[in-house]
């Protein structure tokens, strides 16, 4: 029985095997008849004629016993024939039939913080009219990710839900990113989700090629370059720039006041105003400390600041007040209220929607100066935070373009051709098309010969071939 099983895990062993031997093997065996019962007869007295004498009584019947050679010789190929179904199973070579219930739900992942309760915007919804929603909420630091090359993504998560830690692990069909994948604060970088999830091939809004692209702000800023360069500076007004990859090439002397960004952060952090030279030199010198880049902005006498989000068709513009004071309009106090959409504003997020491939959520980020001058600044994707008095609505819309997209990709797959199953080739050396060899009467048995002639066991009577 080793010897058999060693044999069948040999692919090249398998591979030439004769065409349908191992479809044969699925079939169930026949049931085997019960064994007739053997009953002891007994005598009865018969009818007595007045002239004849009585009968001599009869001596009970034999028992019947039963050939054990019959029942060797079964349990011997019935054992052969289930190692040949366990090796052929194990090898993937026999597709084995289990009776599973099909998944009725797909796992939609949103990463986000969690007093954002996406669950509630996704209960009761149907994905293509048969599939539920199930909604997996997690931030970046409370998953890991593991993908393999046959597109298949698994998710570990381990969350705290009211005091209780809950950990699961799932698949899941589709991914909304509602945080930062990358930040230099804290040492939040968490780029190697997205590309783990990449790798598994999960499909999500934004795509993860956009969102791996827009965790450098430099590299983002390039994007935006090349619209100014297209488009023109009337049409698409972008402020100056300047950058520097290291602190050694921050020799060249800008004109001041200036803002200086370190590296990759958000709301405000790891931005600087300079004033002169001597200031300059310092924070090169911390700039040292750090190992990133930097780019330089002059800096605008700003009236306010201007904000062009886009979800879907859906837009809005906001004009954000400092009332603090402070040159950082995000820092302190500050007046937010909602703008008239206009085609100058519509023409800005409509053209950084197509950075990247796409984006279904971003948000175009510019300073109305004090001489009257718009300054594009920086492009948001899907992580943008909502603001203003329309968050809900917001939320909701963004759960819609979410369910929309799972289904079309729900269609998709319920309309994608079935791939051909592979057959094993025909042994012969016959034309394309034909048929050759004899054909075999007993399947099962011809493969159980076959591989006994294969390795020289003789089994039983060999017809003999005449010279």
């Amino acid at each position: 029985m080793n010897y058999l099983r060693r044999r069948l895990s040999d692919s090249t062993f398998i591979s030439n095997l004769p065409n349908g031997y191992m479809t044969d093997l699925q079939r169930p065996e026949p049931t085997q008849p019960p064994p007739p019962t053997t009953t002891t007869t007994t005598t009865t007295t018969a009818a007595r004629s007045p002239s004849g004498p009585p009968p001599p009584a009869t001596a009970p019947a034999p028992e019947r016993k039963t050939q054990p050679a019959a029942s060797t010789g079964g349990g011997f190929f019935s054992s052969i024939t289930n190692v040949v179904k366990q090796t052929a199973a194990s090898a993937g070579l026999v597709e084995q039939t289990q009776v599973t219930t099909p998944k009725k739900f797909k796992i939609l992942l949103v990463i986000d913080e969690p007093q954002q309760e996406w669950v509630k915007l996704f209960r009761g919804k149907k994905v293509h009219g048969d599939y539920d929603v199930r909604v997996e909420q997690a931030e970046f630091s409370e998953i890991n990710v593991t993908a393999h090359a046959n597109a298949s993504c698994n998710v570990n998560m381990q969350v705290f839900r009211n005091g209780t830690k809950v950990m699961r692990s799932f698949k899941p069909d589709f991914v909304l990113i509602r945080q930062h994948a990358f930040s230099m604060t804290h040492n939040e970088d968490f780029r190697n989700l997205i590309i783990g999830l990449q790798y598994g091939g999960v499909p999500s809004i934004n795509s993860l090629s956009s969102i791996y692209n827009l965790c450098d702000k430099p590299w983002a800023f390039a994007q935006l370059i090349n619209t100014h360069r297209k488009l023109g500076a009337d049409k698409f007004p972008l402020i100056e720039q300047t950058f520097y990859p290291n602190y050694k090439e921050m020799v060249s002397m800008p004109s001041f006041p200036v803002v200086v960004k370190i590296g990759h952060a958000h709301s405000g952090v790891g931005k600087v105003k300079v004033d002169n030279h001597s200031k300059f030199q310092d924070i090169a010198s911390v700039v040292a400390l750090t190992q990133t880049y930097t780019t330089t902005e002059p800096l605008v006498d700003s009236k306010y600041d201007i904000r062009i989000q886009k979800i879907g068709m859906d837009y809005k513009a906001y004009m954000r007040t400092s009332i603090s004071g402070n040159w950082k309009t995000n820092t302190g106090s500050a007046m937010l209220e909602q703008v008239a959409m206009t085609d100058r504003y519509k023409l800005w997020v409509d053209t950084c929607s197509e950075m990247f491939g796409g984006l279904h959520i971003c948000a175009v980020k510019a300073i109305h100066g004090k001489d009257g001058r718009d300054y594009i600044t920086e492009v948001v994707g899907s992580s943008m935070p909502l603001v203003g008095e329309h968050q809900a609505e917001d939320r909701q819309l963004i759960a819609d373009m979410v369910l929309a997209e799972m289904n079309l990709l729900a269609e998709n797959e319920a309309n994608a051709p079935q791939r051909p199953t592979t057959m094993q080739p025909s042994q012969g050396s016959g034309q394309k098309g034909e048929v050759t060899g004899e054909p075999i009467k007993n399947p099962s048995q011809g493969c159980l010969q076959y591989i006994l002639d294969c390795n020289g066991v003789a089994v039983g009577q060999k017809p003999v071939q005449a010279n």
